[in-house]
Formats: C-alpha cells, sequence, structure tokens
C-alpha cells in the first residue's frame, strides 16, 4: 500500500508517529511523509484522487496538518481518523456539547472567548477547570479555586483564545487514559497534570467494564477509530474530561505495530469504522499483532 503521513512540526521527532511509519515502511509498505508546517504546498497537485490508499494525521490543534487532510477527504481519499471527526474532538467547546447532546458523561462546560465573560460562572462552580479551547498535552490547563482568583488571571489568559471551564470533579489525582486502536481498548493510570508530579509516567491496568463501555461509546460518537479518552473516577462514576485523535498509546504493548496494523485496515476498507466488540472482551489484554506483510496494488 502507498501511504501518506501528514506530521505536524512538533511531533517530527517523536515516537509517534515515526516508530508507526518505520514499522510500515518494515513491512514493506511505501510511506510518505509530508510535513505540512514547513513545506510550500501547492494544494492543487498536493491532494490528487487515488494518490494514496490512506493519509494519516498526527496534528495539532489549528495546525495546517487538518486543512490537508480535509482536502484529501474532501476528493474522496481514506483519510485517518475521519477529518471531521478530528475536528470534532480538537475544538473542546465543540466536544463537549457533541458528547453532552449524545448522553457521555462529560462535565458541564462554559465557553468564552474572552475571559472576564467566564466571571459570569456561579460562585457555586467553583472550582473550576479552565484550559484553552483548542489546548493538547495538558497545555495551559489551569485550577481556579475562586472567583477572586480567575479574575486575577485574566490577563494571562487573555492570550489562550477561546476558552473553556468545567467545574473539577473530585478525584484520587489519578487520570484514567484509555487508548483505542481500531476496536482494541487499552488503559493506563498517571497522575493528574493539575497535580504536584504534573502528569508523571503511568503504568498499565485492567479496565473495568463500565469504563471499557464508556471509552467504546466514544468513538461512536465522535466517530473515531484511532483515539484516547481521559477519564475520572469522580463521587458519581466516570467522566470523560478529554478525547484526543492520534494520542501518544503511551504503555500500549507494540504499539507501533498495532497502530500500524489498524491503519492498513482502515486504507483496506476505505476508513468505514468497525464498530466495537463484547464490551467484556474489552477488558481482558490484547495480544501482540502479527507482522502484517505488504499487500500488492500494483503502486509500491
Amino acid at each position: 500500500m502507498r501511504l501518506c503521513f501528514l506530521v505536524e512540526e512538533r511531533y517530527r521527532h517523536d515516537g509517534m508517529p515515526r516508530e508507526v511509519i518505520r514499522q510500515l515502511s518494515a513491512w514493506g509498505h511505501q510511506v510518505d511523509v509530508v510535513r505540512p508546517g514547513a513545506s510550500l504546498l501547492r494544494m492543487s497537485d498536493a491532494v490528487r484522487a487515488g494518490s494514496h490508499d490512506a493519509w494519516v494525521l498526527k496534528t495539532v490543534s489549528g495546525g495546517p496538518g487538518l486543512t490537508l487532510l480535509e482536502a484529501a477527504s474532501a476528493v474522496g481519499l481514506t483519510t485517518v481518523n475521519d477529518a471531521r471527526a478530528i475536528r470534532g474532538v480538537r475544538d473542546k467547546a465543540l466536544a463537549a456539547a457533541i458528547g453532552r447532546s449524545r448522553g457521555l458523561p462529560l462535565p458541564p462546560t462554559y465557553a468564552a472567548a474572552r475571559p472576564e465573560a467566564l466571571e459570569e460562572i456561579p460562585e457555586a462552580e467553583f472550582p473550576l477547570v479552565v484550559k484553552p479551547a483548542d489546548g493538547s498535552s495538558g497545555r495551559a490547563v489551569r485550577l481556579v479555586p475562586t472567583p477572586d482568583r480567575l479574575r486575577a488571571l485574566r490577563a494571562e489568559l487573555a492570550v489562550e483564545g477561546m476558552l473553556i471551564a468545567q467545574p473539577y470533579v473530585p478525584n484520587s489525582g489519578i487520570d484514567l487514559k484509555v487508548y483505542c486502536v481500531d476496536g482494541e481498548l487499552h488503559a493506563t493510570e498517571r497522575s493528574s497534570p493539575l497535580g504536584p508530579d504534573g502528569g508523571a509516567r503511568g503504568r498499565r491496568v485492567r479496565l473495568s467494564a463500565e469504563v471499557a463501555a464508556i471509552a467504546a461509546e466514544v468513538g461512536a460518537v465522535y466517530g473515531l477509530d484511532l483515539y484516547g479518552v481521559d477519564v475520572l473516577l469522580g463521587p458519581d462514576g466516570p467522566v470523560v474530561v478529554d478525547v484526543n485523535d492520534f494520542p501518544s498509546f503511551k504503555e500500549v504493548p507494540d504499539a507501533a505495530a498495532r497502530v500500524g496494523r489498524a491503519v492498513l485496515e482502515l486504507a483496506r476498507r476505505g476508513g468505514a469504522r468497525s464498530g466495537t466488540g463484547p464490551v467484556g472482551a474489552l477488558t481482558e489484554p490484547m495480544p501482540a499483532p502479527e507482522p502484517v506483510p505488504a499487500v500488492a496494488t500494483g503502486r509500491i
């Protein structure tokens, strides 16, 4: 197969997706890498129908790669994930509206283009977690205990663009991160980025059936095949606090092979979601995938 990976500058040297690209190449597939943030793109020629079996994006919020991926989708090319799905989770205000409307356990979410507008949030909702609507990797996430503290942060928050605020969910200080690779679920836990360890490296854990069902439903709601879900175990049950397309897949065993295999399968079936299996099956560790040989397409 011939694949195109769009890699934003922030991820140029990251293990994900470099290891996936290396794995796919080792299996005999042709992988073209485009760096949209550092390239002059002749858009009329960059995206051509039939040029690749699938386009894969490792993006930052607001990065130029999403525009290119959307262009590929517009001419009928397979994209991983779906370009509209990526847009739906990259904008955290939009993601909250979609998720709440579809019954996902997300906290109430306020959105504001200017930080002073957040000061209208009732005091009873504090403490708040405030972050940029286009944030990623824990950037600029703040725990704001009181309205006075929110007012004090006005100048600091003004540079972040669109903001969202959510009532803080009391929890143990541990974030549960669930990674989905085309229907397979894997979970790790790590300290919260709001805690003193700042989101230190975590460890693999087993998933409860309840959290597995929520994580699987996230994929169905947003239309994602490769994604991550951040879950807090609050006093009233699990709460989804973030959704990420094409995350790091940290601590997932044989992550490069699993993701590579998923990309190939999505390319073969044109990107349609495979759905998920029984929830009980998703709570068990998955076996390591076998190497996938190259498929003769006449374009390698």
